[in-house]
């Protein structure tokens, strides 16, 4: 490390009593840092705790002092692209878009091209700058197979107050989706914490010690033989929070892939969710906006399928 680096300091409250600090420091406030990172960090010698080294595993304990020294970003140039968006609201603020199901929101090492952020780098003159170099305007996501409403922010200041109403739970989301199976009740929620799972890293999973709160509220809007079409509201957003709770009350989502079987025999390519209600508190002047995204061709493909196998 260079001579004169910079360190963030950080206090361990009681909360933080016996976690691990690899995932102490990514479960802090506006971090942006993977798990794998910090471990890399932190066998490079740039995290301590009280002035010492320590290992990945390191318990901590309340009262400690953990330092971080944040290697310098590698500058990366995302490129503009001229993909078409379908903008559904957009003035000197925000912008609000129904993406499609399939597109990745922002670029990622490795993966510089083709993204929600390069289309909106050629559409917009400028974006906020909060989300870093990655993320550009990005207040919220939505998965790369998940379609529908997403806004990002033009300006600091209408990055930092959009992001205080998502925090607060004052943004409306609700999102339609299909799910396996017959759900016999007409309504319910959902609340179970949410973390990384411990088996498979690149997955979530209701984890009751260590996951964060996530609350999904869901309406039945229509049955059909071994299929559910629901309408979900979240509370919180946690990564993949409607498609880990459908799974884990016996529901995953028709085409997930990932946390439902293996092999779908429907006409959709991943996970059968849009997200089809945004309302927000304008950053500007106060104004409530709300807009609705009607479903996606493959969506509607496969209820007609469903309606029709079910008669």
């Amino acid at each position: 490390m260079t001579e004169g680096e910079e360190w963030r300091h950080w206090t361990v409250d009681e909360g933080g009593n016996g976690q691990r600090i690899d995932k102490w420091l990514v479960s802090l406030d506006g971090v942006t840092w993977s798990r794998m990172m910090v471990q890399a960090w932190i066998r490079a010698g740039r995290v301590r705790v009280d002035g010492r080294e320590v290992k990945v595993n390191y318990r901590l304990k309340e009262g400690e002092t953990v330092a971080l020294s944040v290697p310098p970003v590698e500058e990366i140039h995302i490129e503009p692209e001229a993909i078409p968006l379908d903008i559904r609201y957009e003035d000197q603020d925000v912008i609000v878009v129904n993406k499609p199901r399939g597109m990745v929101v922002h670029p990622a090492p490795g993966n510089p091209r083709g993204t929600l952020v390069n289309a909106l780098l050629a559409h917009c003159k400028d974006l906020s700058g909060i989300g870093g170099v990655f993320r550009p305007g990005i207040v919220h996501r939505i998965d790369k197979d998940t379609s529908g409403l997403i806004m990002a922010a033009k300006n600091d200041q209408a990055h930092q107050a959009l992001a205080a109403q998502l925090k607060a739970h004052r943004v409306e989301r609700i999102y339609t989706a299909v799910v396996h199976h017959e759900i016999p009740h007409d309504r319910g929620t959902v609340d179970a914490p949410i973390g990384r799972d411990p088996h498979h890293r690149q997955r979530m999973a209701v984890v009751h010690r260590t996951g964060k709160r996530a609350v999904t509220h869901f309406v039945v809007r229509e049955r059909f033989k071994d299929a559910t079409l629901i309408e979900c509201r979240l509370e919180t957003g946690r990564t993949h929070q409607i498609r880990v709770h459908m799974q884990y009350i016996g529901h995953p989502l028709i085409g997930d892939l990932v946390y439902g079987p293996k092999k779908s025999r429907y006409p959709i390519r991943g996970q059968a969710l849009h997200a089809r209600v945004l309302g927000f508190e304008h950053p500007r002047t106060g104004e409530w906006i709300r807009l609705e995204a009607e479903l996606p061709e493959d969506m509607e493909r496969l209820l007609s399928q469903l309606r029709a196998e079910s008669l």
